[in-house]
């Protein structure tokens, strides 16, 4: 089983900044006054897009520092176990609740940034070999560039995706 589609930590990044620009693009339309408007047919509102990103973003981030630092490493998060992601989700919506849309999209402009630079921290082998770091799992388990892609480009797909639909009804409104 092919692990993913990238073939070097440049291609990922690439993709990773192409998919941010697109997904970031979506929210020119949406009215700041509106970001905590919930949608039926979405299951996240404006402001809860940014923050799962911002969230996850600074949690895999964090893990690895955290290993760097020689600290044990807490997964998902402190707090949480794996079967209570809900809740976690829940305290990323309430941790960026007082930002306006402005002020989120600028945190997740910047932490992009930081996501990139963090990226090319890594070697080829570190990012594509499994086993170079221990929060990745065992050797079996995904590596690096595996987390770093179900952590930013495939939800910045997804999430455009829900946007766009979230946009759609709401205009219905």
């Amino acid at each position: 089983m092919a692990i993913f589609e990238y073939q070097s930590k440049q291609e990922l990044m690439e993709t990773i900044h192409a998919l941010y620009l697109l997904l970031d693009r979506e929210f020119d339309d949406v009215n700041p006054g509106d970001k905590d408007v919930r949608i039926a047919e979405v299951d996240r509102t404006p402001a809860e897009i940014i923050a799962y990103q911002l969230g996850w973003m600074h949690l895999v981030m964090g893990w690895d520092e955290d290993e760097r630092k020689g600290k044990e490493v807490s997964m998902p998060a402190p707090g949480y176990k794996w079967n209570q992601l809900g809740g976690m989700y829940q305290s990323f919506y309430d941790q960026y609740a007082t930002s306006s849309l402005p002020e989120l999209r600028d945190q997740f402009q910047q932490l992009e940034q930081r996501w990139q630079q963090w990226i090319n921290t890594f070697s080829e082998e570190e990012l594509f070999t499994q086993g170079h770091r221990k929060w990745t799992g065992s050797k079996d388990n995904w590596p690096i560039a595996r987390w770093i892609h179900i952590n930013s480009a495939a939800p910045f797909k997804t999430f455009r995706a829900k946007i766009r639909k979230w946009k759609k009804q709401r205009q219905k409104l």
